[in-house]
């Protein structure tokens, strides 16, 4: 890709005098764990009730019914000869289906669930190799193949393996998959690390896994194993279909060594992957040349690679990036995975700066982007997220390559991960959730309680109980979209530039506040149900794009708090490409408590072009144009939308409808 470099000097000079600050608070921020985070919130409480009941159940007919999944584990285990059913990387299904399970067994017990998680956990134990070695593929192919081909995902199996068993723990305190995991693990540190033999991971996802078992396990040989992965990349070790047939290195992020990497390239998923294992090593380790390298290519992707949604990879042909600001809104590919991975890598930047923006960004992708992925009956999804529509793409059951239903239904089921993180003497507050979790300080505990009507209302309520009265600062994320920005850096805008005006009080009363990177800091003595409150105003908000982003000249976009809003066909009398909006529309708010499971749509009387009664001439009406949430859209069949609206007329398409 052609870039601009002399975008990146900035960054270069910011990390200079930012080193020693990123020295001192690598590693200082921790989250909540999900485990300790119950979630009892008006939004997300019946999306989490839908993939407990919906999702995973579909997740597991199509794993273990129809699909061979399950099986190619029992033929292992039977020594029977038989050969692999499906896609080579197919354990990994297995493995995040069962995640989500483990997640899923924390906000809902199921013991029937639970028995069906520990089924398909003895029969993945039995497919294990006494060397550790676990992957159907090459064990019913052919063991002399494996580990040669850097492309064919043995060790993104292992890393969500290890993801799973890791959660599962968690969950259940058992121990049989984490032994699996670790023999695994073992396995591969015997046989690469320790040997110093060269290897490349082609679809990244090993390196946060290795990261969570060695925080789960506290042996530093998971750690140096996953900071030795990262340390391959760029040094010409690739062989595989990606390095010998496309002679693309960049498709994985592997053109130049990890630390001078300074854009973003490449296949989406893999990159976000790739990233949040670099964030957390960087975090564990203390290396600050990760964390320069994270930052220069987090502004290459959310300052000119990102969509409105939080979406990220905007060609099929790479199912990634291609150049800086070709974001086109009807062929966008926008993998759910990716949006999944934008959640984990902007958690884990933030976690190692502090610093709001990040969870700005994840926000948006999941409330948006990630979203959308799932239906709102729970049992179809979307691989891909396009921001337009003619009509002709819809949500399916399943797919042949499966990561993004087990994907979004575990970032569903683990979203007490990213509510809450704390430091030794610190508690910081990044979504705006209903719950309750017990967060551990180094002089004691503080249960923190949030009641909000988000992201349909702006009301935050807190309530603070430490164990007893004690000072600490409490940290609060006041989202940019409050305070004017969409995003950081120049590729959107608020037309409207005026910052909304929050309140926020402590027991009733005005208290003093400072604002550090982005958070408000509440820094008293806390006593028992302390109580802090927040209004945020929502307002209808229309967003403009950089020029250099052709698809969307003369064209804006709607966000209502942390959501971005689309015009469906099934809502505007069959036709949601018809009409403009003027500079001077004015949109409305209203709650419609039987759409959807209860959403916030959008009107606006629009000038909307529609034929003469005798099909002749066109006439120009004022249409009442309804709007609702991007994350919604294609819930009632297929049909026209956009997210992204006309400003001017451009051009006329005459169309009768059926040719």
């Amino acid at each position: 890709m052609t870039r601009k470099r002399m975008l990146y000097i900035g960054s270069y000079f910011l990390f200079a005098i930012g080193n020693a600050y990123a020295q001192e608070t690598l590693s200082s921020i921790r989250p909540v764990n999900f485990s300790k985070v119950e979630i009892t919130d008006q939004f997300w409480t019946p999306k989490i009730k839908t993939v407990s009941e919906v999702t995973i159940p579909v997740c597991i007919e199509q794993t273990e019914v129809k699909t061979p999944r399950i099986r190619n584990f029992e033929k292992v285990a039977q020594h029977s000869g038989e050969k692999h059913e499906g896609i080579y990387y197919d354990d990994s299904d297995v493995y995040k289906a069962l995640e989500a399970i483990a997640y899923s067994l924390k906000n809902h017990p199921d013991q029937q669930l639970e028995q069906k998680a520990d089924e398909w956990i003895d029969k993945i134990a039995a497919a294990q190799l006494p060397d550790g070695y676990l992957n159907t593929y090459y064990t019913l192919n052919g063991l002399d193949k494996r580990w040669t081909d850097m492309d064919m995902h043995e060790d993104y199996c292992a890393g969500h393996l290890i993801e799973a068993a890791v959660a599962y723990y968690n969950t259940t305190g058992k121990t049989k998959l984490l032994e699996v995991a670790t023999r695994f693990a073992d396995h591969i540190d015997s046989t690469f690390r320790q040997q110093n033999r060269p290897w490349v991971s082609g679809h990244q996802e090993i390196e946060l896994a290795l990261v969570k078992l060695y925080h789960m396990t506290k042996k530093e040989r998971y750690l140096a194993l996953a900071d030795w992965f990262l340390q391959q990349r760029g040094r010409g070790y690739g062989k595989g279909h990606t390095w010998d047939d496309l002679k693309d290195p960049a498709r994985c992020q592997d053109a130049v060594p990890l630390k001078d990497q300074k854009e973003i390239t490449g296949h989406a998923v893999r990159a976000m992957y790739l990233y949040t294992g670099a964030a957390d090593v960087g975090a564990a380790t203390g290396n600050t040349e990760y964390m320069q390298a994270m930052q220069t290519v987090w502004q290459d992707v959310v300052y000119r690679n990102m969509y409105i949604t939080g979406g990220i990879g905007s060609t099929a042909k790479n199912e990634g990036f291609s150049q800086d600001y070709d974001l086109p809104n009807a062929s966008a590919y926008c993998e759910t995975c990716a949006s999944v991975g934008m959640v984990f890598w902007n958690q884990r930047m933030n976690l190692l700066t502090g610093e709001a923006k990040y969870f700005d960004i994840l926000e948006r992708s999941l409330y948006n982007g990630a979203l959308d992925g799932l239906s709102y009956s729970g049992n179809r999804f979307f691989y891909g997220n396009p921001l337009a529509s003619h009509g002709g793409y819809g949500r399916s059951e399943w797919f042949g390559t499966a990561c993004c239903p087990s994907n979004i239904a575990r970032l569903v089921e683990s979203l007490g991960d990213y509510i809450y993180a704390h430091s030794d003497k610190a508690v910081w507050v990044n979504l705006f959730v209903g719950s309750k979790a017990a967060i551990p300080l180094s002089q004691g505990t503080v249960e923190i309680a949030q009641q909000t009507g988000y992201p349909w209302q702006g009301d935050v309520n807190i309530r603070v109980t430490p164990d007893r009265k004690r000072k600490f600062p409490l940290h609060i994320r006041i989202p940019g979209w409050l305070l004017g920005q969409p995003a950081p850096g120049d590729t959107y805008r608020f037309l409207d530039t005026t910052e909304n005006k929050y309140t926020l009080q402590v027991n009733g009363k005005n208290v003093p506040y400072q604002i550090e990177k982005g958070y408000v800091v509440i820094d008293r003595i806390w006593d028992k149900n302390d109580a802090v409150s927040i209004q945020m105003p929502l307002e209808v908000k229309k967003i403009a794009a950089n020029d250099q982003v052709v698809a969307n000249k003369n064209r804006i976009a709607l966000q209502r708090g942390p959501l971005v809003y689309c015009v469906e066909q099934v809502d505007n009398q069959d036709n949601a490409m018809n009409f403009i909006v003027p500079p001077d529309a004015h949109f409305t708010a209203s709650f419609q408590k039987d759409l959807l499971g209860g959403v916030v749509t959008l009107q606006s009387k629009l000038p909307a072009a529609t034929p003469s009664s005798d099909g002749k001439s066109i006439q120009v009406t004022k249409q009442t144009i309804t709007a609702i949430p991007y994350f919604c859209w294609a819930n009632r069949g297929n049909g026209e939308m956009q997210v992204w609206l006309p400003t001017k007329i451009k051009n006329v398409l005459i169309n009768s409808k059926g040719l």
